[in-house]
């Protein structure tokens, strides 16, 4: 495994981590999830699937094959996350998070298949 992918896979992990952290905790994502008409329940089960991602991009720097279960596992969230943002209209702008981190995911999960 090249180093760039590790360290790739070092910052999804942590960002992941953090963002699913957010899902407990941040008072903006309530109002997230309200702005998409999405229930508070939902909110945390991301969470929680973004925390087994994560652990998963941590854990796959030493085991390929939960690299690649994880990329697409994480790809498939922000898939999911982007249809949310377009079906709320919200901007462009707003999808671009989604967006870098499906791309880099599935990168991830390439690159270990």
């Amino acid at each position: 495994m090249s180093i760039v992918a590790i360290i790739l896979q070092v910052i999804l992990g942590l960002g992941f981590l953090m963002f699913g952290l957010m899902k407990f905790t941040s008072k903006q994502m309530v109002e997230g999830f309200n702005h998409f008409g999405l229930p508070q329940w939902f909110r945390i089960v991301t969470g929680v699937f973004e925390w087994i991602g994560a652990l998963g991009m941590i854990a796959g720097i030493w085991f390929q094959q939960i690299a690649f279960i994880s990329g697409v596992w994480l790809a498939i969230i922000m898939f999911f996350a982007i249809i949310t943002h377009i079906r709320a209209k919200d901007s462009l702008l707003q999808n671009m998070m989604p967006a870098l981190l499906l791309t880099l995911s599935a990168f991830i999960a390439l690159i270990n298949m």
